[in-house]
C-alpha cells in the first residue's frame, strides 16, 4: 500500500461533503475529497433542490419579518409523534446558521426563487434552486477546485485508519488497488444515507424495509459503517421517508435536467419564470413536475387501481398500496383509471403530482410530456397491449373490482381508460445519523468523542428530525459548511503538529 497525506480527508462529494471541503479549504487546509461515484453529486444533484430559511435576501425583498427562532419552533410542527426524538440540540444549529448558508451558496453563483409557503410553517421560508439541483454541485465543485481541493472520483472508502483512538486518515479503494490516505487533521464523513442498504433498513426498519429499493443506489451506508467499526451510534435508523411510490424515470433525461447548470442560465430560467406568461411556460415545469416527483393518493381515492405485470389486482389502495407493490414481478404496478377519474384529474384541488412551490401536474399533462409512462386507450384490451399486460386478465380484474362493495368507490366502466406507470415503491431517504456533537464531531457508544472524526449530512444527522421540503439540504449543505470549518482547526497529531501550518486563505467569498 502507498500513501499520501493532507490536512482534510473528505469522504463524499455530494452537497455536503463539497461545502465541508471548500469551508476547509478556504481556511487554508489542504483538502482531498473521496467520490466513489465517476462524478461528484451525491444525493443533492438528485433532489428537487429545496432549502428552507429565514432572514433571507429573498424574504427581506418580499417584506417578510421572520426569524430563527420561529424557524425552530415551526420545524416541531412537522415531527408528529417523532417530536420527542428530535435532537434540539442539532435542530438549533440548523436553524441559526442556514441563513449564512443561503448567503454563502447565492455567493458561490447559485440562483434560488421564493421564498414560497408551506404549511406548517407560519411564513414563506422555502427557496428553490435554477434552473435544477445540479445547480448545487456545480457551483460548490467550481469553487472546491478553484480553492485548491482535489475532489478524486472512482474511489471507496473502505477503512478509517487510527493512530490510538484518533482517526489518522482513510484506507481507499480505486482501479483495483488500495492505499492510505492520512489526515493530519480530521477525516469528514459525508456519505448520505443508507436508503439502498438493505443490511441497515433491515436492522433498523424490519425486513419488510429492507427489501425496497433506495431511490439514490449510491446510498449504502458507506459512513454510518466506517464510524460503526470505531464504536459510533446511528440515531434514529428507523426514520425515514418512504416507501413511497414513484414513476420509474424517463430513458433519458428530461430539458429540464439537462439545462447547463451556471449562474446564466439560472438566470435566464429566473427571468423567463418572472415574465413569461404561464401558456408559454407551462411545458417547460411540466417537464420538471412530471420527471421527479409521485403520484398523489387522491387517484386512488377517486376510484383508481393498480394492477401488476399480469394484469392483477393486489391490494387495497386505500390501505398502504406503496407497502404491496415490492412483493410483485419485477416489483412494479401500473395505475388504471377511467375517463371519470381522467377528468377530474385535470384542475386543481385534483392533481396527479406536485412539485412544492412550482407547479401542479394534471393527467393531460402526464399524456403530453411523460409518453413513456402514461397511456389512453378505448378499451381496457387496447389499454392492456399499450402497457404490456394480459388484456383478458385485465378485463376480469376490473369487471371483478366494479362487481366488489369498492370502499364506496365508483366503478371503472367509463371509456376511454388511462394508465400510468410502471411506478415502483422506494425508500426515498433514511434519517438515520451518527451521534455527533455540536460540532459535527463524532461520538462513540459512551459519548466520548473520536478525535479526528467529524460527519456531515445525512451522515452526521445525529437524531435530528428534518420533515417538510428544503430541510435534508438545509442540513447537507449547513452541517457540511460548519464540519469542514471544525475539522480544519481540529488538533493535529503531536509529531505533525509543528510543520502544519496553513497555507495562505484563498481571498474569496466567507465561509
Amino acid at each position: 500500500m502507498t500513501g499520501t497525506e493532507t490536512d482534510v480527508v473528505v469522504v463524499g462529494a455530494g452537497g455536503a461533503g463539497l461545502a465541508a471541503a471548500l469551508s476547509a479549504a478556504r481556511l487554508g487546509r489542504r483538502v482531498v475529497v473521496l467520490e466513489k461515484n465517476d462524478a461528484p453529486g451525491g444525493t443533492t444533484a438528485r433532489s428537487v433542490g429545496s432549502i428552507t430559511a429565514t432572514c433571507t435576501p429573498q424574504q427581506r425583498a418580499a417584506g417578510i419579518d421572520d426569524s430563527p427562532a420561529e424557524h425552530f419552533e415551526d420545524m416541531a410542527l412537522f415531527a408528529g409523534s417523532l417530536a420527542a426524538r428530535d435532537n434540539l440540540e442539532l435542530r438549533r444549529l440548523l436553524v441559526e446558521n442556514v441563513p449564512e448558508t443561503v448567503r454563502f451558496l447565492m455567493e458561490l453563483g447559485v440562483e434560488l426563487i421564493g421564498p414560497m409557503p408551506e404549511p406548517p410553517h407560519r411564513k414563506p421560508r422555502m427557496h428553490n434552486v435554477l434552473p435544477h439541483s445540479r445547480g448545487y454541485v456545480h457551483h460548490l465543485a467550481r469553487h472546491c477546485r478553484k480553492a485548491g481541493v482535489e475532489i478524486t472520483t472512482g474511489t471507496r472508502a473502505v477503512r478509517l485508519v487510527t493512530e490510538g483512538r484518533r482517526v489518522a486518515g482513510v484506507e481507499v479503494e480505486a482501479g483495483g488497488r488500495r492505499e492510505v490516505i492520512g489526515a493530519r487533521r480530521a477525516v469528514v464523513l459525508a456519505t448520505g444515507d443508507y436508503s439502498a442498504d438493505a443490511e441497515l433498513k433491515t436492522a433498523f426498519a424490519g425486513a419488510g424495509r429492507g427489501v425496497i429499493e433506495g431511490i439514490n443506489p449510491a446510498s449504502t451506508g458507506d459512513g454510518q459503517r466506517l464510524a460503526r467499526a470505531l464504536g459510533a451510534e446511528i440515531v434514529n435508523g428507523d426514520v425515514m421517508l418512504g416507501p413511497e411510490i414513484r414513476f420509474v424515470a424517463p430513458p433519458r433525461p428530461k430539458l429540464p435536467a439537462r439545462l447547463p447548470p451556471g449562474r446564466l442560465m439560472g438566470r435566464l430560467v429566473r427571468w423567463s419564470m418572472a415574465r413569461l406568461p404561464e401558456r408559454a411556460l407551462r411545458p417547460f415545469l411540466m417537464m420538471f413536475v412530471t420527471t421527479n416527483l409521485a403520484p398523489s393518493h387522491a387517484l386512488f381515492r377517486e376510484g383508481a387501481v393498480l394492477i401488476n405485470r399480469a394484469g392483477e389486482r393486489f391490494c387495497d389502495e386505500l390501505d398502504g398500496p406503496q407497502h404491496a407493490i415490492p412483493s410483485q414481478p419485477e416489483r412494479i404496478a401500473h395505475i388504471v383509471l377511467d375517463a371519470r377519474i381522467a377528468q377530474r384529474f385535470e384542475r386543481w384541488p385534483h392533481f396527479v403530482s406536485t412539485a412544492p412551490g412550482v407547479a401542479y401536474a394534471y393527467l393531460s399533462d402526464y399524456l403530453r410530456h411523460r409518453k413513456d409512462i402514461a397511456a389512453d386507450a378505448p378499451s381496457l384490451a387496447a389499454l392492456a397491449e399499450r402497457i404490456g399486460v394480459p388484456g383478458e386478465t385485465l378485463e376480469a380484474t376490473i369487471a371483478r373490482y366494479n362487481a366488489s362493495g369498492r370502499g364506496g368507490r365508483p366503478a371503472l366502466d367509463q371509456p376511454p381508460y388511462f394508465a400510468l406507470g410502471p411506478a415502483k415503491s422506494w425508500i426515498v431517504l433514511t434519517d438515520g445519523g451518527l451521534r455527533v456533537t455540536s460540532r459535527l464531531e463524532v461520538v462513540d457508544g459512551t459519548g466520548a468523542v473520536i478525535p479526528g472524526l467529524f460527519a456531515a449530512g445525512s451522515a452526521g444527522q445525529g437524531g435530528l428530525l428534518l420533515e417538510g421540503h428544503g430541510h435534508h439540504l438545509g442540513w447537507a449543505f449547513t452541517s457540511g459548511r460548519l464540519a469542514g470549518r471544525h475539522a480544519a482547526f481540529a488538533e493535529p497529531a503531536p509529531e505533525t503538529a509543528a510543520a502544519d501550518e496553513p497555507r495562505p486563505a484563498r481571498q474569496e467569498a466567507h465561509v
